[in-house]
């Protein structure tokens, strides 16, 4: 029996994903649960698990592929209800038999299959088939004639329409009506995206389906240089690159960040402000516990204490720990903290959290920092790990910065940056002298945190940083 396994949504209602490697090959046999992919979400890299145990008959799309959520992937050749093995089994595709030919003959009568992952297969309650909408004209405007492709739509099933219904009337330069190309809505989106006109590409699809490939190798040829030169060339990941510019296009996590932090910057009205504190005392301390037997293999830096400090502040500033709640019009405060770290990685910017950080101890806390920014760098962060955070942390001191205007994480009041240590002269007991000095940048949401409430909390971290003891007064 032939099964088909369909991208699943992967968490959070994400359209599509893209095919970064398959684990497995034609002809190989898999078991329950196997790895067969790993595939990138907007979110993170998430390695996706086999739903049947079988053979492996066909892998649907190639690596660097992007597919949207719900169709095939991988088809396996699996036992059938009796018991008998997929080597026996292969004849169940033939018409007549199994769900393919089933799905073949009547599309109304394929059987409600369950779901076996988190998202997939949505089970359809609806026995009827789509409808068309009626197109409204403006008053004195002839009807024009529909498409044959409407004409035809109660005697097609509905999967010989899926393509089609995509395909409208135009009128080309003859004045007889014409179909424009057939695409998907990716398609067009990416060739909206690229400036390609749809009608003047070459569809190599099924049936003359334009696809993603088509959309690029036009574009490409459309920007050689009138000179004859080399044009564009396609390298992995669909990246072109010509004489004076590279094209890389914006997807996966990229995508996911840079539509989140315009939502960000455009509905939170953020406030910035600045403290510049000595924190020689802090890493004098951290001096201290690397020599500690407790702390002997525990990687702890300067990330580790401020993380400390924020969760120690926000016990007497909860405000920062809170979210706006427009739909109810209510302000959530939290009674936990998921702190959220920001990471560069290789596929962009990601903020995983650390869940209930406020209740681990400076050690478990400096385990969990190295295991988050760890996994991160390998691309192993998972769409829960990138959910649920609460406040967060940049450290822009690792490339060398003092100081910025962080953007909020979206849903979060507040973000702390944490600029580079720099040895400075600095005011010490009367005297200049030389000292260990950082910059701290707190932004805020303005609707949940005041003035006040922000440079209380700022001021608290500051205070720890600069002089560790303190925390023994505020908690």
């Amino acid at each position: 029996m032939i099964k088909e396994f369909r991208l699943p949504d992967l968490g959070e209602g994400l359209t599509e994903s893209e095919i970064l490697s398959w684990k497995v090959d034609v002809g190989d046999t898999v078991r329950l649960n196997q790895v067969i992919a790993e595939v990138e979400t907007a979110k993170a890299v998430v390695e996706l698990p086999s739903p049947f145990a079988g053979v492996i008959k066909e892998l649907h799309e190639q690596p660097g592929s992007v597919v949207e959520v719900g169709k095939p992937i991988v088809s396996f050749e699996v036992a059938d209800d009796a018991g008998s093995p997929p080597s026996q089994a292969s004849g169940a595709s033939s018409p007549g038999t199994g769900e393919a030919a089933l799905e073949s003959l009547n599309p109304r009568q394929t059987p409600k299959r369950e779901p076996n992952l988190v998202g997939y297969g949505a089970v359809v309650e609806a026995s009827g088939r789509p409808m068309r909408r009626q197109r409204n004209f403006a008053p004195g405007e002839p009807a024009r004639a529909r498409p044959a492709m409407v004409e035809r739509a109660e005697a097609e099933p509905v999967e010989t329409r899926l393509v089609e219904i995509s395909s409208v009337e135009t009128k080309p330069a003859d004045g007889q009506p014409a179909e424009r190309p057939r695409s998907t809505p990716p398609v067009r989106k990416l060739a909206k995206d690229l400036g390609v006109d749809l009608a003047q590409v070459h569809g190599t699809g099924p049936g003359g389906l334009i696809t993603r490939e088509d959309v690029q190798d036009f574009a490409g040829h459309q920007e050689e240089p009138a000179t004859g030169t080399a044009g564009p060339v396609p390298v992995s990941g669909g990246t072109r690159t010509g004489e004076r510019e590279t094209r890389t296009p914006i997807k996966g996590v990229r995508k996911h960040t840079a539509a989140a932090m315009v939502q960000s910057a455009f509905t939170a009205p953020h406030a910035t402000e600045f403290l510049t504190v000595d924190v020689t005392p802090s890493l004098e301390l951290l001096a201290k516990l690397k020599n500690s037997r407790d702390f002997a293999s525990t990687r702890l830096t300067p990330l580790t204490l401020a993380a400390k400090a924020v969760l120690v502040a926000l016990r007497r500033n909860p405000a920062l720990n809170s979210r706006w709640d427009e739909d109810n019009q209510e302000i959530v405060t939290y009674n936990y903290v998921n702190l959220g770290i920001a990471a560069a990685t290789p596929r962009g910017l990601m903020v995983p959290n650390i869940k209930d950080a406020d209740a681990m101890a400076l050690p478990q806390l400096a385990q969990a920092l190295t295991a988050l920014a760890e996994t991160a760098r390998a691309g192993k962060t998972t769409p829960a790990d990138l959910s649920g955070g609460t406040i967060s942390i940049t450290n822009i001191g690792v490339f060398g910065i003092d100081a910025g205007t962080p953007i909020l994480n979206p849903g979060e009041a507040a973000i702390l940056g944490l600029g580079a240590v720099r040895t400075m002269p600095w005011e010490y007991r009367g005297e200049v002298a030389l000292r260990q000095v950082l910059t701290l940048s707190l932004s805020f949401d303005h609707r949940l945190v005041d003035g006040e409430q922000g440079s209380r909390f700022l001021a608290d971290v500051g205070a720890i940083l600069a002089e560790p003891g303190m925390v023994l007064t505020m908690v």
